[in-house]
C-alpha cells in the first residue's frame, strides 16, 4: 500500500494490510519468515552501499529482515508514528528508549504508577549509570512544569497507571514538557496503536509490550518502540549499542497478531465493561477502577484521548480477611492467576499497589485484585467470579466462628 493510499484509509483497513507485500514474495499473503545471522554480498560495492544506508535494508540478522520491516511498518503506520522498532520484550523497549535520552548527571519524571519492572529500571540501572529518577503524581497534568529542571531530559508516561489505571492529561503534559524542550515517553501498551493516537497527543516516543495486545495469544515475548522523526535515530543508535533485536519467530506471531487485534480488542472491552458493570453491584466490591466505565476515576479524560478500552482494570474489595481472599482465587475455574495480560485468557491477580508508591499514597482500604477478560462468554466468567466471592465469604465466616 503506497503512502498516498495509506492516509486516506481506517484503522482497521490499515491493520489488514499494512507490512504486506505478496508481489515480493510469490503472491504469499503473509511474508515468509527469515531466520538469518549472517547476511552476504556479491560485491565490495554492494557491502559498501548496503552499510551506507543506516538503519535501512538487510545488512545484518541484528539489524533486522523483511519478517521484522513488515510488523514495523505496520505498527508505524497504524500509530501515526515515523518509524518503529522491535525488541525482545516491553522491559528491552522501556529500557532502549530511556537510555536514548540520558546521560550521567541527567534527571528523569517518572509517574508513580509505572509497570512495576520500569521503576525497578529506574532505581537501580538509571541510577547507577548516574541519571537521577524523580517520581510525580500521574494525576499532575501540567503542573509537570513545576518539576522540570534544567537537567530534566524526558517524562515519562503510563496512562493508564499500571495496576490502579490513573489516566493522565497527556496532551498537558506533552505541552509543558515541550516548553522546556524535554521529551514525552509514553508506555502505550493498554491504549495499544489501536485505541490511543499517541503522537497526536504530543508523544514523542511509544513504547509497547507487544506480548500483551500485538502479539495477542499469550505465546511470544515481544517489545515495540513507534517514535517521531526526530527521535527515530537516537532510539535506533540505543538500541544497535545495546544489541537489542527480537527473534522472528515472535516477530511473525506479532504480525499475525496485528491482523485480528481490532475484533480482539471490541471483544475484549465490550465483554470487560459487562464484567466491571456487574462488578459494581457486587457486596464485596468497594470500587471498580476501569477509566472506559462511566463514573470511574479518570473517566472524562479517558473519553476525551481514547478511541476504546481494553480488557485489563482492577477492583478494590471491601475489607476481607486472606484466608478467604486466598480461597477465592485458589479455586477460581476460568481466571487463571498469572502475569501478563492481553490473550485470549482471563486472569486475575492480588496486588499490592501501596508497595510501589513513592510520590503518591494509595489509599485504597481492602485486597485490589487485577483482572483482565478475556474472549470467554461474559456469563461464564461472571458465574467464576460470584462463586469465588462466595467461597471468599464463607472461608472467612468460618475462621471468625473458630
Amino acid at each position: 500500500m503506497d503512502k498516498e493510499h495509506q492516509g486516506m484509509m481506517r484503522k482497521d483497513t490499515l491493520l489488514t494490510h499494512l507490512g504486506s507485500h505478496p508481489r515480493d514474495n510469490h503472491g504469499a499473503v503473509n511474508p515468509p519468515v527469515y531466520h538469518a545471522s549472517t547476511i552476504t554480498f556479491p560485491t565490495v560495492a554492494a557491502r559498501d552501499a548496503a552499510r551506507a544506508k543506516k538503519f535501512e535494508g538487510v545488512t545484518y540478522g541484528r539489524s533486522g529482515t523483511p519478517t521484522t520491516f513488515a510488523l514495523e511498518e505496520a505498527l508505524a503506520g497504524i500509530e501515526g508514528g515515523h518509524r518503529a522498532m522491535l525488541v525482545s520484550s516491553g522491559l528491552a523497549a522501556i529500557s532502549v528508549a530511556m537510555l536514548a535520552f540520558v546521560s550521567a548527571g541527567d534527571h528523569v519524571l517518572v509517574a508513580d504508577t509505572v509497570y512495576g519492572p520500569c521503576r525497578i529500571f529506574c532505581d537501580r540501572v538509571l541510577k547507577r549509570f548516574g541519571v537521577e529518577v524523580t517520581f510525580y503524581d500521574p494525576l499532575i497534568g501540567a503542573g509537570i512544569a513545576e518539576l522540570i529542571r534544567p537537567n530534566t531530559k524526558v517524562v515519562y508516561c503510563e496512562s493508564p497507571g499500571s495496576l490502579t489505571f490513573e489516566i493522565q492529561d497527556i496532551p498537558a503534559i506533552a505541552a509543558a514538557a515541550h516548553a522546556r524542550g524535554v521529551k514525552v515517553l509514553h508506555d502505550n501498551t493498554w491504549g495499544t496503536p489501536y485505541f490511543f493516537p499517541s503522537f497526536k497527543h504530543g508523544v514523542d516516543v511509544s513504547i509497547h509490550a507487544a506480548t500483551k495486545y500485538i502479539v495477542g495469544h499469550s505465546d511470544a515475548m515481544l517489545g515495540a518502540i513507534v517514535t517521531n522523526e526526530e527521535c527515530f535515530l537516537p532510539v535506533r543508535q540505543s538500541m544497535a549499542e545495546l544489541g537489542y533485536c527480537a527473534g522472528p519467530d515472535d516477530i511473525y506471531f506479532g504480525l499475525r497478531g496485528l491482523r485480528t487485534m481490532a475484533v480482539r480488542l471490541r471483544q475484549h472491552q465490550e465483554s470487560a465493561t459487562k464484567i466491571a458493570t456487574w462488578l459494581q453491584g457486587r457486596p464485596e466490591v468497594a470500587q471498580v477502577l476501569y477509566p472506559a466505565l462511566p463514573g470511574a476515576p479518570g473517566h472524562e479524560l479517558w473519553k476525551r484521548d481514547f478511541l476504546g478500552a481494553c480488557g485489563l482494570f482492577s477492583i478494590i474489595l471491601h475489607p476481607a480477611a486472606k484466608p478467604g481472599v486466598d480461597a477465592m482465587l485458589d479455586g477460581m475455574r476460568l481466571f487463571a492467576m498469572g502475569a501478563s495480560w492481553g490473550g485470549f485468557e482471563s486472569l486475575i491477580l492480588p496486588s499490592h499497589p501501596e508497595d510501589l508508591r513513592t510520590a503518591t499514597r494509595w489509599a485504597g482500604a481492602g485486597p485490589v485484585m487485577r483482572l483482565h477478560i478475556g474472549l470467554e462468554d461474559p456469563a461464564d466468567l461472571m458465574a467464576d467470579l460470584s462463586d469465588g466471592f462466595d467461597r471468599m465469604r464463607l472461608t472467612n465466616q468460618a475462621v471468625a466462628a473458630e
